[in-house]
């Protein structure tokens, strides 16, 4: 029963705070005057990709804390979090494509490295990651194209 609660604990507070960045920094009228890669995707695509995202990251982070929650692991985890809710004011709140690359290469970063950290202590953990690198791989490439398009 711990387990599961832990489980339930960490997705909901990853989604919920999640929803509550997004709520607070509402892409406005500079998002939608920026000039924008043929690659751009629709906006309505973002925020159910994000919450599938977090669910994962929240089970992620319930299984490296059930299973270390003082290891390095751990502290990666909470770091790329720290990293993950801070792009959001970064980019949409400071209206600022230069700031959202300098928190989300460090994002993408972090969030390789944790894989490469769990690959052999929790290869689940890892592989609930990877759709998370590549969304923030794919989203780095979106920022710096909006950084040199504008």
């Amino acid at each position: 029963m711990k387990k599961i609660l832990i489980h339930v604990l960490f997705i909901a507070v990853v989604v919920g705070l999640g929803a509550l960045i997004g709520v607070a920094n509402i892409p406005g009228a500079w998002y939608q005057s920026l000039a924008k890669p043929p690659f751009n995707p629709p906006n309505w695509i973002f925020g159910p990709v994000w919450s599938a995202l977090y669910v994962l990251i929240g089970i992620a982070g319930a299984r490296t804390w059930l299973a270390h929650p003082a290891s390095s692991r751990m502290q990666l985890w909470f770091g790329q979090m720290a990293l993950n809710f801070l792009w959001t004011p970064a980019f949409f709140g400071a209206e600022s494509t230069i700031l959202g690359l300098i928190v989300i290469v460090p994002l993408l970063a972090a969030i390789l490295v944790f894989i490469r950290a769990s690959w052999h202590r929790d290869r689940i953990s890892a592989l609930l990651f990877v759709p998370y690198a590549v969304w923030v791989g794919f989203a780095t490439l979106l920022n710096l194209s909006l950084f040199v398009l504008n």
